[in-house]
């Protein structure tokens, strides 16, 4: 942490407004650009800064020089920030696609039972991964981890996680896609 991050952390910390407001000087371009480059959002980039500045404020979140750089930090705030508006957003989205897919409000036993079906052919693929693949994919897309903390966590190369995923996935789309073949097949 340089100095003069240090001196306005401690001073904000005791609750100096101005302290707060040149760090957000400081660091408003990189945190910003950051986030723009997850969301291609401008103003929901904007929305992020603000609210990783108000949990800074708020001490939700503590710096601990001995984990490392100060801007770092800050990242990795705004990283969980975005991470968390995603997964909100993709939560309305589900809501929303679910309640297109049927005018009745209550959908109908044929909808139900493809749903079930949807859902059980991507459990079926995902039982036919390996499981060093099954681990990754779990990792990045239900539990949102970047792949970076995916290759700490295993204690595995990033371009091995990388490779993983990509395969991972290759042979999902694949079995799916086989998958509906077949079942296309059968009922015609």
């Amino acid at each position: 942490m340089s100095e003069l991050d240090a001196r306005l952390y401690s001073r904000m910390k005791r609750g100096d407004k101005k302290a707060l407001e040149d760090l957000y000087d400081r660091y408003v371009k990189l945190l910003y650009s950051f986030s723009y480059k997850m969301l291609e959002d401008k103003q929901l980039s904007e929305e992020i800064v603000q609210e990783v500045f108000i949990k800074i404020w708020t001490q939700k979140s503590a710096y601990d020089d001995s984990k490392g750089k100060f801007s770092s930090w800050l990242l990795t705030i705004t990283r969980n920030t975005v991470i968390d508006h995603i997964r909100k957003r993709k939560e309305v989205v589900s809501d929303m696609q679910a309640r297109e897919l049927t005018e009745d409000p209550d959908p109908s036993i044929e909808d139900q039972v493809e749903w079930k079906e949807k859902k059980e052919d991507i459990q079926q693929a995902m039982k036919q991964l390996g499981p060093d693949q099954q681990q990754v994919i779990e990792l990045f897309y239900f539990k949102g981890l970047s792949q970076q903390k995916i290759a700490e966590q295993c204690d595995i190369p990033l371009g091995t996680v990388k490779g993983r995923i990509r395969l991972a996935l290759k042979h999902l789309r694949e079995t799916m896609q086989s998958s509906e073949k077949i079942g296309g097949v059968t009922h015609e």
